[in-house]
């Protein structure tokens, strides 16, 4: 998911003296738009470490609107596959294969210039079609069937972001909680991620270096069937100017496993949370 990302434009003089007529001639510079969107093409959909996309490409975008009062509001989408590939086999054959987001919120620099204090909702929508109806019972929450038992994967959360700046370094702490069963995981409304991004603007080319690192805590965890996880991201992003950008990274999680048995299994039983490197390519407008 994609959070609303604004760039401040400001204007300055470069050693030259501009006489008062000019200045009153000369045309004002176009107001920011409070509406921008985004596209990008990735080799795989991660989201907190996990692949959304059973490690094959995906196409995503949105768009974001700001008010000048600190109101935000948006959508972004993705294609996925880890809720079809979660019930392969049944019959009829589940599919779902986008994810919608929706959140609004409210961001403003209360603590002081770059440091962003951002609050909102966030509501995690997927379309999908021959969900089992399967029963749902104690005994679930002890086991690796835990995300696969017709559990309705729409999650809402709300979450308190602060952004920070010091000088080329720039990022946030945020902590997001769950008000519903999280991703379709029986039992788990409460679970809660904080995560840590932070960006370093090496001032080469464009390239900045990128850090990440979360942990998705899953409420109601029995022993021996943790689906509790920590995630990190290590990568370089390219500003190419014009809204284009790339990113190279890698990802990775500790997503445990019983016996042989992932919990958060892919097709062909691969771990949805394995480690891989990322590529994408994002326009912005």
């Amino acid at each position: 998911m994609k959070t609303i990302q604004k760039t401040a434009i400001a204007l300055a003089a470069s050693g030259l003296f501009v006489s008062a007529a000019y200045a009153q001639t000369a045309p004002a510079a176009p107001e920011p738009s409070p509406i921008t969107a985004n596209v990008t093409v990735t080799n795989d959909y991660r989201y907190r470490g996990l692949t959304q996309s059973n490690f094959k490409p995906a196409i995503q975008g949105g768009f974001d609107y700001a008010h000048e009062s600190g109101f935000y509001i948006g959508n972004w989408n993705s294609s996925i596959s880890w809720i079809s590939d979660g019930y392969a086999g049944t019959t009829p054959s589940v599919s779902a294969p986008i994810e919608m987001d929706f959140y609004a919120g409210f961001k403003k620099e209360l603590i002081g210039e770059g440091f962003a204090t951002d609050f909102g909702f966030l509501q995690y929508f997927y379309p999908i079609a021959n969900l089992p109806n399967n029963t749902s019972n104690a005994s679930v929450a002890s086991s690796t069937a835990r995300q696969g038992n017709g559990v309705n994967p729409n999650t809402t959360e709300a979450y308190l972001t602060q952004n920070f700046t010091f000088g080329p370094v720039t990022g946030f702490a945020k902590f997001s909680y769950s008000l519903t069963n999280t991703f379709g995981i029986y039992n788990s409304s409460g679970s809660y991620y904080p995560d840590l991004t932070l960006n370093y603007d090496t001032g080469v080319l464009g390239l900045s270096l990128n850090g990440h690192v979360g942990y998705q805590y899953i409420s109601n965890n029995k022993t021996g069937y943790d689906y509790s996880y920590t995630d990190w991201k290590l990568g370089v992003t390219k500003d190419f100017g014009g809204g284009l950008s790339s990113t190279l990274a890698y990802v990775g999680t500790n997503a445990g496993k019983v016996g042989n048995t992932f919990l958060y299994a892919a097709p062909n039983s691969k771990n949805q949370g394995k480690g891989g490197g990322l590529i994408s390519l994002t326009k912005t407008f």
